[in-house]
């Protein structure tokens, strides 16, 4: 079984995350994808976070309505909070499993910054998808002249999960416009409006 592997907060999930994941599938010949909900994201500040329950529930919700796209509490489950340490316990957990690491280009820029960076690429293969206007960047950085050597010919990306790794694919693939801050945002100014809305009723 071929399985991608998408960390985040979901705070909250969108149609973005579900594009992703289609794409993955569909590029990387995965037979599902696994939404690795965050307790909490140790790159993110806590204010502003929707509890883990609801932000698990979301992701649920969404998830259910497209085959092959699971939400899951594991990292909740596995005790773990950083990217590596998750991986190697799920490999760990699950040994008949191929993984694959599902990330966009803004997180490979910035992924020096996470803890034990490194082993990530060393216990599953990475594939990372093309978030404009990161992308650029992303490939000029650190982590990807580290791991260049390894990096897989896009034509080759539906082999990547069968792949010892290191090994990773940057895909070219359409880009999606949904931004969970911005959906954040637009529901903070519809709570703002609400009261006066009442208000004019009475």
């Amino acid at each position: 079984m071929r399985v991608g592997l998408l960390g985040g907060s979901f705070n909250p999930a969108h149609d973005g995350h579900v594009h992703v994941s289609a794409q993955a599938m569909k590029r990387l010949g995965l037979d599902a994808v696994w939404w690795l909900v965050s307790p909490q994201n140790p790159m993110k500040p806590e204010s502003g976070m929707a509890p883990f329950a609801d932000r698990l529930a979301g992701a649920q919700e969404i998830a259910s309505r497209h085959p092959g796209i699971v939400a899951t509490d594991l990292e909740d489950r596995l005790g773990t909070r950083f990217t590596a340490d998750t991986l190697e316990a799920l490999v760990r957990a699950f040994p008949g499993v191929a993984f694959v690491w599902l990330m966009g280009a803004d997180n490979l820029a910035q992924l020096p910054r996470w803890r034990r960076w490194a082993a990530i690429f060393g216990a599953v293969p990475v594939a990372v998808f093309d978030r404009a206007p990161y992308s650029l960047r992303a490939l000029a950085g650190q982590a990807a002249k580290r791991f260049a050597r390894h990096r897989v010919a896009e034509r080759a990306a539906g082999r990547l999960a069968g792949m010892a790794p290191p090994a990773w694919v940057f895909l070219h693939t359409p880009l999606h416009p949904a931004s969970a801050s911005e959906i954040r945002a637009r529901r903070g100014r519809a709570r703002k409006r609400a009261p006066s809305r009442a208000a004019k009723r009475r």
